[in-house]
């Protein structure tokens, strides 16, 4: 019997939660198992911006961590896991993932991700971007995170917001070998 996929998805306190909501339904939609931990920050912008409450959000993961619980599963190396998606991505998270500095169960399990040779995928969401923040990009890069900065196509002609959000999201997904069809590759 083959086991269910599962992703690792953090939301932090950067704005577009939308994203990270997104991002988690499609999951879902594809029936893959999500462990879901939110910053508190992110938290609050994730009711600012959808309006959405996270005791309403957390019902949409099969497993939810506090951000301080370092001691959570997904913590360890020896939990198996397709990757994990930090969605949307704060300078700060960045930062702790570049300089390998767990202060966080996010962090952390950015961390065993990257140690483990599982796909980590960091949509940041910072603009203008300073010379410090492309240097933490490139160091997080270079330890083997991906950075996805979460600008939109526009080659598939959006009409709305969702299409945008769904065309990002699904391009991120397939970026770490999880196939969707929210998006139009070019043709």
């Amino acid at each position: 019997m083959e086991k269910k996929k599962r992703i690792i998805l953090a939301i932090t306190g950067a704005s577009g939660a939308l994203y990270g909501l997104r991002t988690l339904e499609t999951l879902r939609s594809l029936e893959i198992e999500v462990h879901l931990v939110v910053s508190s920050i992110g938290e609050r912008i994730l009711m600012n911006e959808t309006g959405i409450p996270l005791k309403d959000v957390m019902k949409k993961a099969d497993h939810n961590y506090q951000p301080d619980d370092l001691s959570a599963t997904i913590a360890s190396g020896s939990f198996h896991t397709e990757g994990m998606l930090i969605v949307p991505c704060s300078i700060k998270t960045l930062s702790g993932v570049a300089n390998c500095y767990a202060e966080n169960l996010i962090q952390r399990a950015a961390d065993v991700c990257l140690k483990e040779g599982h796909p980590l995928l960091l949509g940041v969401r910072e603009t203008p971007l300073h010379a410090g923040h492309l240097r933490l990009m490139s160091t997080a890069a270079e330890a083997g995170a991906v950075i996805f900065p979460l600008a939109p196509a526009f080659y598939h002609h959006p009409q709305t917001i969702d299409d945008l959000v769904d065309a990002t999201v699904g391009r991120m997904l397939a970026r770490i070998g999880i196939a969707n069809d929210l998006y139009q590759s070019w043709e």
